[in-house]
């Protein structure tokens, strides 16, 4: 880039959360890549090359993950502070991300330079609450800029010419106008960022948007529920941007892949750049529970190089489905479902939420045991049931006046942040970590790896992926989706309000904490590997079926013989006799979404 006058300095950080001793849950190497970070930055990148300021005003940019870098907090406030402009973006920022956020802002406009957080929690507040919360008018009142919506069709350029000219607003609300995507400058991380991502993923939204009603989801509320889509133009851009500098894995970040009603394009893209140009890459998707529906959608995913994906089961009870308006999935599918993926060799990764309203801890418990006998998983996270700000849940309990907790930094999935009707806190809290335990059981993860072996799947490709899931939570206290390798803690990166350790203290609690986890991760490790040797010595390991495997010949058969059924006949009978038949569950949200 030409030297220019004038410099206007952007830097782009996403930010942690904290664990509960208040530190920033960061690592050497974080698990997820964040492509709310990946759209930034492109959109950066574009309006540096096209000198938006002007010719004479350089824009230069960097990016931080706090997930898996330690943001260099004085050293950027000194070089902001010596440019003729600056901008501070706190990218993607969740509700648990939000205490975070506000610890850096705050460090950052004392100095005096602006401060723009834009993300899921600013966004789905404003789309539905009827008056700011406390935490974003906090925000607004230390000189924050609040940016409700997404960036893209010019509103990222509009911002930095408005910061620059010194006329930027306190609050830009796009939320009643969300833009199209074709064309858009695509995602895109710098090799210093991705080379700090275990497994060196890229990530791209194909789409946005999901024509479902989950009154949990703040998802649709936030992006929406039409469809909207990046071209397969855009898609194999970032394909080949990436594959030339080595990365071989992507990570699709639609909300619903199989929703994206430009799919197929997309797919025959993907399979036009693996079978004739030779580009070797894989990615993971996720899809919804019917999309073995959508013709040809799984052979033309696995052909395109998809080898896991993520479906949203979140619960076996009816009922609990009902309630939460996920009537798209339909339990006595979920076998054949799931059957269709493993003919395919895609490894499954599925979701699991507690604390339904028909959930008691005896409940839970049966049904989880239900969903290992009978669904054949790779791995499964569970979460809590928590109403995300965002989410017509939370907006239903904020108008009732119903408690919620008020710390943001807890609302991650994996704590509970509010009360149930049929559960002590105890008893939920309880039941939520014996699901966990119960899963990753040895004997559950042998009956996972024997499943792999006769589907004829490596075993090496299962090992790591169920000690991931295992050991993040048992013993690092915290979710998969939050995990990485080798833990950062920073002593004097806390929480404020908690006292900075003293050095004699803290590096000794240190290095015991280190050394103990290791071992345990070792130990779990070991206990998944030894299991996979017994397996794979077993001249009969081709030759194991269990309920999961059973071939399903129609779904009348599957209410016949499943033990989830037989459990739950009343409201599967009672679901498919209302008015939600087979046909209608999948058609009516779509037609509204159009």
């Amino acid at each position: 880039m030409a030297s220019h006058a004038k410099r206007f300095a952007v830097t782009l950080i996403k930010p942690s959360r904290y664990d509960n001793d208040g530190y920033v849950i960061q690592w050497r190497k974080s698990g997820v890549p964040s492509n709310s970070l990946a759209c930034m930055y492109g959109l950066t990148r574009d309006c540096a090359e096209r000198q938006v300021l002007g010719p004479e005003v350089d824009i230069t940019y960097v990016a931080y993950d706090d997930t898996n870098s330690v943001v260099p907090v004085s050293k950027l406030i000194g070089e902001m502070s010596q440019a003729d402009g600056a901008l501070l973006c706190l990218i993607g920022v969740q509700s648990n991300q939000f205490p975070r956020a506000m610890h850096l802002a705050r460090r950052f406009r004392a100095a005096g330079i602006p401060v723009a957080i834009g993300g899921f929690h600013v966004s789905g507040c404003l789309s539905m609450l009827k008056e700011i919360p406390a935490d974003i008018q906090e925000a607004i009142d230390i000189g924050c800029i609040i940016f409700a919506g997404e960036a893209e069709s010019g509103r990222f350029e509009s911002l930095l010419k408005e910061v620059w000219a010194g006329t930027a607003k306190p609050v830009y609300n796009y939320m009643k106008d969300l833009p199209n995507l074709a064309g858009e400058p695509v995602p895109f991380l710098p090799d210093y960022v991705i080379d700090q991502v275990a497994g060196t993923y890229a990530t791209i939204d194909s789409g946005r948007g999901c024509p479902y009603q989950c009154s949990f989801c703040s998802i649709i509320n936030v992006q929406g529920r039409i469809s909207r889509w990046r071209t397969p133009d855009d898609v194999e851009t970032v394909i080949r941007e990436n594959y030339a500098r080595g990365v071989r894995r992507f990570f699709f970040t639609d909300d619903n892949f199989a929703r994206n009603k430009d799919w197929e394009h997309v797919l025959d893209r993907l399979i036009k750049l693996r079978e004739e140009d030779g580009l070797k890459f894989k990615f993971i998707i996720q899809a919804d529970a019917l999309a073995h529906r959508n013709e040809g959608f799984i052979e033309k995913a696995t052909r395109a190089g998809c080898h896991w994906v993520y479906i949203g089961l979140e619960n076996i009870n009816p009922d609990n489905l009902m309630a939460a308006k996920k009537r798209q999935n339909k339990i006595w599918e979920y076998r054949k479902m799931l059957q269709i993926w493993k003919k395919h060799g895609v490894m499954v990764y599925a979701g699991y939420i507690t604390g339904f309203p028909f959930d008691t801890p005896e409940a839970i418990a049966r049904d989880v045991d239900i969903l290992k006998k009978e669904l054949a998983i790779e791995v499964v996270e569970f979460f809590y049931l928590t109403p995300l700000p965002g989410s017509e849940d939370h907006q239903r309990l904020t108008n009732a006046g119903v408690w919620m907790d008020p710390d943001m930094n807890k609302y991650s999935l994996s704590e509970r942040v509010t009360h149930h009707a049929k559960m002590s806190d105890a008893e939920w809290e309880s039941a939520y970590h014996a699901a966990w335990k119960s899963y990753y059981s040895p004997e559950h993860v042998e009956r996972i790896m024997r499943r792999a072996a006769a589907n004829g799947k490596p075993l090496t490709k299962t090992i790591w992926p169920i000690v991931w899931f295992w050991a993040c939570h048992e013993v690092e206290g915290i979710h998969p989706v939050e995990g990485g390798y080798v833990r950062r803690k920073v002593r004097t990166e806390r929480r404020p309000g908690m006292r900075i350790e003293n050095p004699l203290v803290f590096y000794p609690k240190r290095a015991a904490d280190f050394l103990w986890k290791s071992a345990r991760w070792m130990h779990i490790l070991w206990t998944v590997r030894s299991i996979a040797r017994k397996i794979e010595a077993d001249p009969a390991k081709r030759e194991y079926m269990d309920a999961a495997l059973m071939p399903v010949v129609d779904d009348r058969e599957a209410f016949d013989e499943l033990e989830m059924i037989h459990t739950h006949a009343a409201s599967a009978n009672k679901l498919q006799r209302a008015h939600i038949n087979v046909h209608e569950a999948e058609r009516a949200p779509l037609e509204a979404a159009e």
